[in-house]
């Protein structure tokens, strides 16, 4: 008897603490059943969209997911302004190879250009932006000085948040286009002188080690990366043409050849680097003047596999694209940073004499089904994190909406037994 008593004792005791653990499950799942509640949801804003538009925000991409990219499935939404970035007024008004740099609060946004400017010689521009809607304080931030052009501008941030860019200058000493250095510890000062900074041939970059670069004809094909404490020089050579080379610099002006990373009729126009967990990864954008772009994902920075396409040209105004620039948000933590998109220069001519800035915003599918069996889909953006529906003027529907990931297919979220508003702004809140 005693040692039955014992025995219920003891399963009483354990009874007892699988009740409260049971409990304690409970309250956690309730808890975070509570939490996904509290950060879930659609809110009607009080200003109102484009007439004959529904405006979605929080659509932005989330950190950078190399499966998008090996599997090419990715949801890039063209911007509705068309251009994002046009001209300034004035005789000569072409404007094209977009560099944007995040710092502070938003963006530096580099381009080279004839922005409305009296002479058809390329500078290098800059203007501001805290989200891509608006932009300010646009100004000229290199002269193309001894040359007749400095132009295809690629910019970093460093770690020490100074600014460097590498430029073609055209042309040398023997007639051709060669990188060009600049750097500045505040985007004010530009080679130890005040913006805009005039170019000299002593900006033009050496390179050991790459016996034919004396004749290399390297245009439009000049990125830099930083890493390591190194710069890494991406470019390549019309005179040696289908071939994308690195070379390394710790200094941005003296390099050293490395050798071929890719087998790629096309022009690099530039390289971004991520970390996923342990895995390093580096996206490499490409373009050949022509209605597509092209990128191109490793793990080793040195050896890129085949390009896929990224883009084609969306309308016929935007029929040759003749430069690229990837849009990185958390540009100093290579640890969840995010691709938003991409800028490009793009024009309707030939000739590449007539561009302006375009732009891709890599965002969250939106669907909306309507209860009568119509489906509305966003089928433009507003920069990185706004997306736009077409609905009729006054129009009100109930329905579905639907919230897919940037890969358009995996479906994240539904919001049921909604109706949207001809003219309204609605913001989701997605955990």
């Amino acid at each position: 008897m005693r040692e039955f008593q014992v025995i219920h004792n003891i399963a009483s005791r354990l009874a007892s603490k699988a009740a409260i653990l049971l409990c304690l499950m409970s309250l956690c799942i309730a808890s975070a059943d509570a939490v996904t509640e509290a950060t879930m949801g659609i809110e009607k804003l009080k200003e109102g969209s484009s007439v004959g538009t529904v405006e979605v925000r929080g659509v932005m991409a989330g950190s950078f997911n190399p499966e998008l990219w090996n599997q090419a499935r990715f949801n890039l939404v063209p911007d509705t302004r068309n251009p994002l970035l046009a001209p300034l007024p004035g005789k000569n008004r072409n404007i094209y190879a977009p560099s944007a740099v995040e710092v502070g609060n938003g963006w530096r946004l580099f381009y080279g250009a004839w922005d409305g400017v009296a002479t058809g010689n390329d500078r290098i521009y800059s203007v501001m932006t805290s989200d891509f809607l608006s932009f300010s304080e646009r100004h000229t931030v290199i002269e193309n000085g001894d040359f007749v052009h400095v132009c295809n501008v690629n910019a970093i941030r460093l770690p020490d948040n100074s600014l460097s860019m590498i430029c073609t200058a055209y042309p040398d000493k023997d007639g051709l286009n060669k990188p060009a250095f600049f750097s500045s510890p505040d985007g004010n000062i530009w080679n130890k002188s005040s913006s805009p900074y005039s170019a000299t041939h002593s900006d033009i970059v050496s390179l050991d080690g790459y016996e034919v670069y004396p004749q290399a004809d390297i245009n439009g094909m000049n990125v830099i990366l930083f890493e390591e404490g190194q710069y890494r020089l991406y470019f390549a050579n019309f005179r040696d043409f289908g071939k994308i080379y690195r070379a390394s610099s710790t200094d941005g002006k003296q390099y050293t050849f490395e050798g071929k990373v890719l087998d790629k009729s096309a022009a690099v126009n530039d390289v971004k680097k991520f970390r996923v967990g342990e895995e390093t990864w580096y996206l490499m954008g490409l373009h050949m003047n022509c209605n597509l772009m092209w990128y191109t994902l490793s793990q080793n920075p040195s050896d890129f596999p085949e390009p896929k396409q990224l883009a084609s040209s969306f309308n016929a105004g935007e029929r040759y694209i003749v430069a690229l620039g990837w849009v990185v948000q958390g540009e100093q933590e290579e640890q969840g940073r995010r691709l938003l998109g991409v800028l490009y220069g793009a024009g309707y001519h030939h000739g590449l004499a007539g561009n302006r800035i375009f732009a891709r915003w890599l965002q969250k599918r939106v669907v909306f089904r309507a209860a009568d069996g119509r489906e509305f889909e966003g089928a433009s953006a507003l920069g990185p994190d706004r997306q736009i529906l077409s609905l009729s003027k006054g129009e009100e529907i109930a329905g579905t909406l639907q919230v897919y990931s940037e890969d358009g297919h995996t479906l994240l979220v539904e919001f049921p037994e909604q109706v949207l508003t001809e003219g309204a702004v609605y913001q989701l809140t997605i955990p």
